[in-house]
């Protein structure tokens, strides 16, 4: 493992998602470990980057996730520093992790993605819900793990302006989304390969953030169990939707399997989870490459620009 020099395994970060971020990168840091490699942990929000020059870092595995760790803050300034990062560059990192910007391009090239509106203090919250129908999602644009997310199932009692005013404490981009029925998948891409598809079935259906990260009771399936050509037909638009937002290396795709087996992607995260309920290492577990060797490959895969 010496072609990989002194490796930083960034961790933490100031985003919301910084607990979750510790455990990724704290799984990421034994498994390169244990394959030899001189890996160390480091953390944004405690130290300067630059200290990855001064230090003789010769790579950088991102194990941030939220802001400034996934949306192309941290890739630009590893570039300037000359510093390989694994991942999705500067402009597919802040792409992808802008939920609005992502419908746009999808939605002008064919990619199927829910009805949405972007909406704020002002808006008629009836015509939203005229034109997207009950149960809707009202969420901020550039956050991940569910964080600030409301599904809106009446609105009665200003549920939507509770929704939007939740969402916008953590975003001034709110949108409020279509809510697709169906089955909720999971595809993982890899060095340009989309991997074995994931069906997940969340306690009440609620896939939040604690049944993503705490709960025992979210079933994850993988073998999915849905037919092979659709496995298959996912994959293909799995990759495309995701080499669309110029996301590269690897990420994943969360999408919608509905019952007249049509399909709608919600999201591309350019940074996933790397922990015991993460779902990139299980789709690689399916496609039989061990978590240790997961992470060598996207090591491996480091890049400047």
């Amino acid at each position: 493992m010496n072609e990989f020099g002194k490796v930083a395994v960034l961790m933490g970060g100031p985003s919301s998602e910084r607990e979750i971020s510790f455990l990724s990168g704290n799984a990421v840091l034994a498994a390169l470990k244990s394959r030899g490699v001189d890996a160390h942990a480091f953390d944004p929000a405690e130290r300067s980057l630059y200290e990855l020059k001064t230090q003789g870092f010769s790579r950088a595995f991102i194990a941030l996730h939220g802001r400034f760790g996934e949306d192309g803050t941290v890739q630009g300034a590893l570039e300037v520093l000359g510093i390989p990062y694994t991942g999705s560059g500067v402009m597919g990192s802040a792409l992808a992790m802008d939920k609005w910007r992502t419908k746009l391009v999808w939605l002008a090239s064919g990619i199927p993605t829910p009805r949405y509106r972007m909406v704020d203090a002002q808006t008629d919250w009836w015509s939203v819900v005229a034109e997207l129908g009950l149960p809707l999602i009202v969420k901020p644009a550039r956050e991940g793990s569910t964080i600030g997310l409301t599904k809106v199932a009446s609105v009665d009692h200003d549920e939507m302006a509770i929704a939007y005013r939740a969402a916008a404490e953590h975003d001034d981009l709110v949108l409020a989304e279509q809510f697709i029925s169906g089955i909720e998948l999971t595809a993982s891409i890899l060095d340009d390969r989309a991997l074995p598809l994931i069906r997940i079935e969340a306690p009440q259906g609620n896939y939040d953030y604690h049944n993503k990260y705490f709960s025992d009771e979210t079933r994850y399936y993988c073998p999915s169990g849905i037919p092979d050509a659709t496995e298959r037909a996912i994959q293909a638009q799995s990759l495309q939707a995701f080499l669309l937002v110029g996301a590269t290396g690897w990420g994943r795709l969360d999408l919608i399997l509905c019952p007249d087996g049509s399909w709608q992607f919600l999201e591309v995260n350019t940074s996933p989870g790397m922990t015991g309920h993460s779902l990139v290492p299980m789709a690689a577990k399916q496609a039989g490459i061990a978590f240790p060797d997961l992470c060598i490959e996207i090591l491996r895969g480091a890049h400047v620009g």
